[in-house]
């Protein structure tokens, strides 16, 4: 199929596949942040973005965790996904001039961020699970239980003041 290496055989390779892609994602996104700050008007949404970044350096250290309790060392794989979404968002912020639709738009592309991360976190914790990784599950469904409060904060914001003021722009 070409999406993944040759060296996966077991669920296990699987899975150790998978944090090593999703610890790229973390990475990159901890790159994209910045921009997201520096270009959301709405101060909650700002703010927002500001707390995820430090949670999400704190995702990186829990993932590294992860690798040391399996006796690896922390590698990343590109990421196609979150590539992809990241470009998305930045080609769709490049593109809105009013700055209240550019808000909406960001919290759009930070959903769209947020959706992908509980889908891999909620997938590693079950082979974790599934392996009798229990201290490894643990620390990742920290990590999922961020992101699901993340992804709950923005819908709130959305659907209470950014969508309504993109709305009226």
């Amino acid at each position: 199929m070409g999406l993944f290496t040759k060296d996966i055989e077991t669920l296990h390779d699987l899975y150790v596949h998978q944090l090593q892609d999703v610890y790229y994602a973390e990475h990159q996104i901890t790159k994209a942040l910045p921009t997201m700050i520096g270009k959301a008007t709405n101060p909650q949404l700002k703010a927002g973005f500001e707390q995820h970044l430090r949670e999400t350096e704190g995702q990186i250290a829990r993932l590294e965790q992860v690798f040391q309790l399996h006796g690896l060392s922390p590698k990343a794989v590109t990421c196609p996904a979150i590539d992809g979404i990241i470009k998305e968002a930045n080609e769709v912020a490049g593109d809105i001039a009013d700055k209240q639709v550019l808000d909406a738009a960001l919290t759009a592309s930070a959903q769209a961020v947020e959706h992908y991360e509980i889908t891999r976190y909620g997938t590693l914790i079950a082979w974790a699970e599934q392996m009798g990784h229990a201290e490894a599950a643990a620390l990742l469904g920290e990590t999922l239980a961020e992101e699901k409060a993340t992804d709950d904060k923005l819908t709130q914001l959305a659907s209470s003041a950014i969508n309504r003021q993109a709305e009226l722009a």
